[in-house]
Order: structure tokens, then C-alpha cells, then sequence
């Protein structure tokens, strides 16, 4: 199974999306975002310097617009699985089909407005945890009144929160742990973003989003959203909500990704997941920057969507959860078996009563994802379900 990863803040460099402009028709694509986003794309991807492109209200419509400029020449339609880290969940969610492209590029622009004002309420700010115990760190993070805004694995975890208290955990820090302060404009990821939080809600509730047409990771939890109206909604908390890329990875371990292929600016994700699945088997990686990486990527994309020339492609789709609870499989179900779009499968048992899960697609029942009395969060990967096109 392939991944495609889209990058969030901080990825950015100057002038990566120069060598972009010379393919047809993308710096017009640029131009006609640039309008919706309320910033001028072209500029801050080719000439702007690394001070402008750090500014929070430029950098996140920026970042979603490299990766779907970049995604447009690739057949995304061949990709099983989408995630984006932070604001790079909006460029997952246009490949996912919940959102237009337009859409995406719009909300970005919002955010990052929101976002920046936010920042400039009160003096707060971030800081990476490299290392250390992870229970001593998030004890550490909670004493100082601090929030683990971003957990990112690979012993990395971000802490949040007013500039005095990241002081005194800088001074302070937990064993075997070293900090690194972020140069960022405020707690990103926290409730001190409740104002751009709200803002963005506003926007948001005028969208008519569509279901996800690939599996789709949110990084509220790490779980696979099967409705496009639940991913909106994810996607508005986030803004206060922790980042959790290291549950969105292992949701890649547990899915058996064997290749990802991380869009511009790409790098950030890749090394992450290397280091993080390196006891699982690290996938196959492509990180793709300029248009030179076209070839290497389209090759990677056919190679793990299961396209063998003119040989029939297997594709998969994933069964989530509509409910916490534990999970009840059908007990006459058993891999292998032949499904039907709308064949009840098993049940989530839950407080209120059993909530049926139900096949979306017809196909084999390739493999069970959770098993008998297995808890069970809205959203996580319950069966794969394969069939030839």
C-alpha cells in the first residue's frame, strides 16, 4: 500500500516552487489560488526569503498549494491512502476528494489569517522535546503549564504555551531530553487558538463536503474518516487540537504501508516516518521537490497501487468505525469472502447499543484490521476490502 504524505509548516524553503513554474499552465493555477488565498503564491514560492515565508498567514496557503500544484501532475487516482501533517491535512483532503481544490486553498488562507491574529493576542510560543522518557516529558510539559501541542514521534515532542513557562522548562528540562526552541509566531495546536478555531468554523460551515474516494488519516487520533462532513469538522478542531502525527504513522505501520511519497516541500514527514517505522521495516520513500521527481514518483505510484501493465489493479478499501466501543465481527465472515456494497459485517458495541458496520464496496474481504472485543475508536481501520478494476 502507498501513502502519500502532505507536509505542513515549517517544511518551507525559499524559492521551492520556482522549478514548478516552468511546467504549463502552473504559475496561472498559482495566480488563481493566490486569489482565493488572499496572498500572492508566486511571489512568496519563487523570490520571497525565509523571514516572509515563516509569516503564518502566508506560510499555510503556501504549503497546501505546493502540494496540490505538485499532486496535479501525478495519477492521484492510483493512491490508496492520503495524510497531511497539521495544515497539510487540507492538501490531503483535496487528493481524498472530501474537498475541492479551491476549497482547500481558500480555508488555508483563513487559517493562516486566524492563526497569526491569534498569535498576536499574548506572547506564547513553541518548543521542541528532543529525547527523554515520553511520559516524563508530557509530565514535564503538563507541570509547567505548558501543552504538548505536537507529537510528532521519533522522540520529538512540541511543547506550547507562554514564553515564561517555556523558559522554565528549557531551564528545567526532563531527563535525558534537550529543547529546542521554535522560531514560530505563537502555541499553535492549543486554546489559545480558540478565536482562529472559531473563525475558521465560520467559514467552514458554508462548505458541502464530499465522502473521502481513498483512505483518508486525521491527526486528531491517527484514525482512517470516512465521511466528509466528520473530516471538516476535524479539520476546524485541529486548530486547538494536539497534532498526532506519531499515531497517524503507526496507523501506516498497521495498514502495512510498503512505500510514501511525501510532496513538496518534501523531507520533514520522510525522515520522520524512517526513523519511527524503522523496527516495523521503513517503507519505500520518494520525496518529491521539483519537477525531476515526477518520474521517480508516477514509478512509485504504479508500482504499489498494484498496476502491472495490462494485469488487472487490485484495489483497496478500508471498513472504519462508525463508534467507540469493542468490535463484534460477523461470526460467518471469514477473509476471503466474497462482500456486497451494504453487507453487514460485524457490530460496534457501544453504550447506547450494537451500531452496524457495513461493507461500502463489494469486494474480497482481504483482511480483518480488529478482531473479536478489540476497543475500537470512530474512524479506525476495522477491514480491508480488495477488488480488481
Amino acid at each position: 500500500m502507498l501513502a502519500v504524505l502532505s507536509p505542513g509548516q515549517g517544511s518551507q524553503k525559499p524559492g521551492f516552487l520556482t522549478p514548478w513554474l516552468d511546467l504549463p499552465g502552473a504559475e496561472a493555477r498559482l495566480r488563481w489560488w493566490s486569489a482565493l488565498a488572499g496572498v500572492d503564491l508566486v511571489h512568496l514560492g519563487t523570490v520571497a526569503d525565509a523571514d516572509e515565508i515563516k509569516d503564518t498567514a502566508r506560510t499555510q496557503p503556501l504549503l497546501v498549494a505546493a502540494a496540490l500544484l505538485a499532486a496535479e501532475h501525478l495519477p492521484v487516482y492510483d493512491v490508496p491512502l492520503v495524510a497531511g501533517h497539521s495544515v497539510g491535512e487540507l492538501g490531503a483532503a483535496a487528493l481524498a476528494g472530501v474537498l475541492p481544490a479551491e476549497a482547500a486553498i481558500t480555508l488555508a488562507g483563513v487559517r493562516g489569517r486566524e492563526m497569526a491574529a491569534a498569535c498576536a493576542l499574548e506572547p506564547t510560543g513553541m518548543a521542541a522535546v528532543l529525547g527523554g522518557d515520553p511520559d516524563e516529558v508530557l509530565a514535564a510539559i503538563e507541570a509547567h503549564g505548558l501543552h504538548a501541542a505536537n507529537r510528532n514521534g521519533a522522540g520529538q515532542i512540541v511543547a506550547a504555551g507562554a514564553l515564561d513557562a517555556l523558559d522554565k522548562l528549557a531551564a528545567e528540562p526532563p531527563s535525558r531530553a534537550r529543547i529546542t526552541r521554535l522560531k514560530v509566531a505563537g502555541a499553535f495546536h492549543t486554546p489559545y487558538m480558540a478565536p482562529a478555531e472559531a473563525a475558521l468554523a465560520g467559514v467552514a460551515a458554508g462548505i458541502t463536503p464530499t465522502d473521502p474516494r481513498r483512505v483518508l488519516l486525521s491527526n486528531l487520533d491517527g484514525a482512517a474518516v470516512n465521511h466528509g462532513r466528520e473530516m471538516v469538522q476535524r479539520l476546524v478542531r485541529q486548530v486547538t487540537a494536539p497534532v498526532r502525527w506519531d499515531l497517524c504513522m503507526r496507523t501506516l505501520a498497521d495498514l502495512g504501508v510498503t512505500a510514501v511519497l511525501e510532496l513538496p516541500p518534501a523531507g520533514t514527514l520522510a525522515g520522520l516516518v524512517k526513523r519511527e517505522l524503522k523496527s516495523t521495516g521503513v517503507p519505500e520513500i520518494v520525496t518529491l521537490n521539483t519537477p525531476d521527481d515526477l518520474p521517480a514518483a508516477r514509478e512509485l505510484i504504479a508500482r504499489h497501487s498494484g498496476l502491472r501493465g495490462h494485469e488487472p489493479v487490485i484495489q483497496f478499501r478500508v471498513v472504519v468505525a462508525p463508534a467507540a466501543g469493542t468490535f463484534e465481527p460477523a461470526a460467518d465472515l471469514a477473509e476471503g469472502a466474497d462482500l456486497r456494497t451494504g453487507q453487514v459485517i460485524g457490530h460496534v458495541a457501544t453504550r447506547q447499543g450494537p451500531v452496524e458496520v457495513t461493507a461500502h464496496d463489494s469486494g474480497l474481504l482481504t483482511e480483518w484490521l480488529a478482531h473479536h472485543d478489540d476497543p475500537v475508536a470512530p474512524g479506525q481501520p476495522l477491514a480491508r476490502i480488495g477488488g480488481q478494476v
